[in-house]
């Protein structure tokens, strides 16, 4: 039996913002939450009942202390943590708009301590055959710099000699690089996975696809660049398709939801994923299981404020089986 079910390997940022919908020039006041899409992943599956353990890089001061005790308090394991007594915890400022006006994000993270992390501050030992089932991180730990990329394709070595799975997600920030420099970034770890995630809007803008290409041929078109990988495509408010090496296309419906906090929606989409994935031993067979997970979860944080997917088991479960609880007060 494996020690953890999970390791993820990723920054998590202090996220402040202004409430009832202000600019950040007219705010007197600023919510605090914590989020990191490998973390938001890490809780996810840490709540849908996984063993799971967060890796990154903190600094060893109260805001440092603030992100590790969070994402703790949610059952992940983060004693592996590198902590430092130099350099910052990253902040990301979310000014929230309704249409016409949309939402905008202003990222301060030049300087994390995690934006300085190497492959020397992970836990080397706990790759093992039997440290993990499977090792995940993102595109944006490639995005904050070389050396937490190369840090993330050092891990991602370790994990597939340890013969573990390795899934990553995309993730694509355009304030932290171009399409064409992610492309090539993303590329190396893309063609090891056993899972890709992908939204369907950045899988058209990195492969340079038309705007108008079926969601089916997005996905074919992905396939034959990473024929190894199972590859699941988000759809937004059209759900979700996948597809195995050398099997069919697998097709979910989202789940209708009020929106209240979309950041943080794609991690639970990826930890429900993950979860059915895991859960499942019925092989190729438990796409489906893992999509409809996805979309369950994705579609419960959409109704929760903060990063994190503060849902359970039993709600995903039920809202699969259509008994929602919509408008009933427990």
């Amino acid at each position: 039996m494996a020690d953890y079910d999970v390791i993820t390997l990723g920054e998590t940022m202090l996220r402040l913002s202004p409430t009832n919908l202000r600019r950040i020039e007219q705010a007197n006041e600023l919510e605090l939450y914590i989020g990191g899409t490998e973390s938001n992943t890490a809780v996810g599956l840490a709540r849908l009942g996984l063993k799971v353990c967060w890796l990154s890089r903190l600094t060893d001061n109260p805001l440092g202390r603030l992100l590790a005790g969070k994402i703790a308090q949610h059952g992940v394991d983060t004693s592996h943590v590198t902590w430092t007594e130099e350099d910052r915890i990253g902040l990301l400022f979310l000014e929230e708009g309704k249409a016409p006006r949309g939402s905008r994000v202003i990222y301060d993270r030049q300087g994390s301590a995690a934006s300085r992390m190497r492959a020397g501050d992970l836990p080397r030992p706990l790759f093992h055959p039997t440290g993990a089932r499977l090792f995940h991180t993102t595109g944006i730990t490639l995005a904050i710099g070389t050396d937490p990329a190369a840090a993330a394709a050092e891990a991602v070595s370790w994990a597939k000699e340890a013969g573990w799975l390795v899934s990553f997600d995309l993730n694509y920030r355009s304030t932290l690089w171009s399409p064409a420099t992610a492309r090539r970034g993303c590329d190396p770890i893309m063609q090891q996975a056993d899972i890709l995630f992908l939204p369907e809007r950045d899988a058209i803008l990195l492969y340079e696809l038309a705007p108008d290409t079926p969601s089916e041929g997005v996905l074919r078109t992905i396939a034959e660049r990473y024929p190894r990988a199972l590859i699941a495509l988000t759809l937004g408010p059209e759900g979700a398709i996948a597809l195995a090496p050398g099997g069919e296309i697998h097709r979910q419906a989202s789940f209708p939801a009020e929106e209240v906090d979309r950041i943080g929606g794609g991690d639970a989409f990826s930890a429900g994923f993950l979860y059915g994935y895991l859960s499942d031993k019925r092989g190729d067979s438990n796409i489906a299981t893992a999509l409809r997970w996805g979309a369950a979860a994705a579609a419960l944080k959409y109704g929760i404020r903060g990063d994190f997917p503060v849902i359970t088991r039993s709600e995903v479960e039920a809202l699969i089986e259509g008994a929602t609880g919509a408008g009933v007060v427990r």
